[in-house]
């Protein structure tokens, strides 16, 4: 099956010079969940700007299903609904109102049972006569979604969809991501939460100065970039790390009394059985043992913070195997 989004070669490059995006290639696959992740400024929003037809690319061809979003700007754009990062509605109209409009907007015929299906999968119902003005931060976000899927989109852009959403209602957006997701609805997702992504998403793609460093299966990312750890709390401080455990890339903390060694396989292949007996060997006396794996978050600072240099050598040495 044909990808539903397909980017090639996309660039953009503001009238002051600054290099947004430096051509990005993507394919988004029909009825995923895919998270872009990356910092400030690393050119999420103009990426989802370009696809969603808000910003004009410098170079490059995007296509939403068959549509070229510029020679098919309006059949690209029927497919597409978009909640951006800003509060944008009309503060003095109902919140049914408002979605009402936005389907028209779109040339769809009026459907009443939708819209309430909408606002009642968004908890809005019955909120549905109140001025946006008195909603809550929350609840006016919820309306930016219920907007987006009024004219029933195939795609669906959330850029930092639960900024200022308190947790109760972070988790409700998920549950209905994932409803979306099992209505067919493709889900594109920029968040600062990194366990968002990391609940949620099919894949992960993450951008760094303007370019796509890497694009992976979540589940991949985590077994390829992932470290798994084992910490030994002592009774008593030592010194150093004893010269039994280099082989499993033995840390001491600066206190001396917990040993942090691999359990996967860095930085000589040592295996966990291996580990235990050398710890036994030693005889120290320990309080604790606890093992820490890698969170998705860890392992996109190491990315980010690192540099793409990290990427390209893991996906050179992953070739090479």
């Amino acid at each position: 099956m044909a990808p539903i989004i397909t980017i090639r070669g996309l660039t953009k490059r503001y009238a002051s010079g600054f290099q947004a995006l430096n051509g990005v290639d993507l394919d988004i696959e029909r009825g995923e969940i895919f998270a872009l992740l990356g910092p400030n400024g690393a050119g999420k929003t103009s990426l989802i700007n370009i696809v969603c037809g808000v910003a004009r690319r410098t170079a490059g061809e995007v296509r939403v299903g068959r549509f070229d979003i510029v020679k098919d700007y309006r059949a690209s754009r029927a497919m597409i609904g978009l909640v951006p990062q800003e509060l944008a509605t009309d503060a003095f109209e109902s919140v049914l109102a408002t979605v009402r409009f936005s389907r028209g907007l779109f040339g769809r015929a009026p459907d009443p049972a939708l819209i309430e299906q909408i606002l009642r999968q968004l908890s809005l119902w019955e909120k549905r006569n109140a001025h946006i003005r008195t909603l809550s931060g929350g609840m006016k976000r919820r309306v930016m979604i219920a907007k987006a899927l009024s004219h029933e989109p195939q795609v669906l852009f959330l850029d930092e969809p639960t900024a200022g959403v308190d947790v109760e209602l972070r988790r409700d957006m998920w549950t209905m991501v994932r409803g979306l997701r099992a209505q067919g609805v493709t889900i594109i997702l920029t968040t600062h939460y990194i366990e968002e992504a990391e609940e949620m998403a099919d894949r992960i793609g993450v951008i760094r100065r303007g370019e796509l460093i890497l694009v992976e299966e979540k589940e991949a990312l985590m077994r390829r970039f992932g470290r798994k750890r084992l910490a030994v709390t002592l009774k008593a401080p030592i010194g150093r790390a004893p010269a039994a455990l280099e082989p499993f890339g033995a840390e001491l903390s600066a206190d001396g009394r917990t040993l942090s060694c691999a359990l996967d396989g860095e930085p000589s292949g040592a295996d966990a059985g291996g580990l235990v007996a050398a710890l036994a060997g030693l005889g120290l006396p320990i309080v604790d043992v606890e093992t820490r794996e890698s969170t998705l978050e860890d392992i996109f600072v190491r990315l980010v913070h690192d540099g793409d240099e990290t990427a390209r050598d893991e996906t050179a040495r992953e070739r090479a195997r």
